[in-house]
Formats: structure tokens, sequence, C-alpha cells
């Protein structure tokens, strides 16, 4: 099924650790990096994306793979909802936030389209095969 041999090798787990590096950029600036709160919330939920993808990937099977991959579908939906109270506040420039929110849609897309591969896929074998050290 997946020609992916580590999570590293997936397309969505690139785009979701590019988009924990432009969270904790932009959340570094002083005002956002000031509201304790809502900064380390997104960057929580930016970091919970990428890890579920990972955990999901390790993890082995198709079905707990399509469980973790929909865990990080919410957390990427909790990153876009915490960009518009930084966007409110004024946190982050409108310029930033369209970026940032694009390329959560765009991740959010991609994982819908790897769920939906998935859970297509006649086999409930492991998606990924134990390889040698």
């Amino acid at each position: 099924m997946a020609t992916a041999q580590r999570f590293e090798d997936l397309g969505v787990w690139q785009d979701a650790r590019q988009l924990v590096r432009t969270v904790y950029a932009v959340s570094m600036q002083r005002a956002f990096h000031l509201d304790f709160g809502l900064r380390d919330q997104i960057r929580r939920a930016a970091i919970s994306t990428m890890s579920n993808i990972a955990e999901g990937f390790e993890r082995g099977t198709k079905k707990e793979f399509v469980q973790f991959l929909n865990i990080a579908k919410g957390s990427n939906g909790e990153v876009r909802s915490q960009l518009y109270a930084a966007l409110d506040q004024e946190y982050v420039s409108e310029k930033d936030f369209n970026a940032m929110r694009d390329a959560a849609i765009c991740l959010a897309r991609r994982l819908s389209s790897l769920i939906r591969y998935l859970e297509s896929y006649r086999s409930n074998s492991r998606v990924r095969k134990a390889g040698k050290c």
C-alpha cells in the first residue's frame, strides 16, 4: 500500500512540520509571545497535528493510522481557529494570517485525501513493513 518507510517520508507530516515552524516563528513576536495561553495552545495544537501523523504511522495498522490522522485533522482545525483569535487580537498581520490559514487548509485537504485513500484500500494490513535496523 504505502511507499513511505518512515513517517518523515510522508508529505502530510512534512507539511505539518512546516506549519509548526511557522507557528513558532510568528508566535515569537512580542505581543503574541506575551499571550501565554494562546501562544502555548496554538503551539500545542500545531505539534499535536504533526505528532499524531507520526504516531499513527508508527502504530502500523491501517485502522489506527486513520484514527490518528483524524485526530491530526482535528488539531489542525484547532490551529486554524486559534489563528483567527491571533488575528482578532492583532498578534499576526493579515498577510501572515492568510499564509498560515491557507497552509492549514491545504494540510487539512491532504489529510482528508490520505484518510479517504486508506479507507478505500481493501487490506486491513499493516501500513508499513518492519525493516531491519
